[in-house]
């Protein structure tokens, strides 16, 4: 449970930093949240489009450019993975310490 708790409050932080800075998910699958979007529109009652007009949900179709988004999430995945284990949290400075236990208990 408690695992659960911090994974929610990762993606709370992530989705506030989102928001407030009006910014797109960096690591986000183009095709893939192209593809989803047309998929809301759908299911919300838009209507569909006729002609041959390809729209951005098409490129999901494409094994080859869906292929090669999956290859770019799984290398920033491992990335991200090498960061998460190479990162040492720092003990905080006697200043702060003195702050975050005022009444000196140790």
């Amino acid at each position: 449970q408690v695992a659960a708790v911090a994974v929610a409050r990762k993606l709370t932080v992530l989705c506030w930093h989102l928001l407030t800075n009006e910014e797109d998910y960096l690591w986000a699958r183009p095709s893939l949240v192209a593809h989803k979007m047309r998929g809301m529109e759908l299911q919300a009652g838009r209507a569909q489009k006729k002609g041959n007009t390809r729209g951005p949900a098409y490129a999901y179709n494409i094994k080859q450019l869906r292929d090669q988004e999956m290859h770019v999430a799984e290398q920033a995945q491992r990335r991200y993975e090498h960061f998460v284990e190479a990162w040492r949290p720092r003990p905080p400075k006697e200043k702060a310490r003195g702050r975050l236990n005022p009444a000196g208990h140790r």
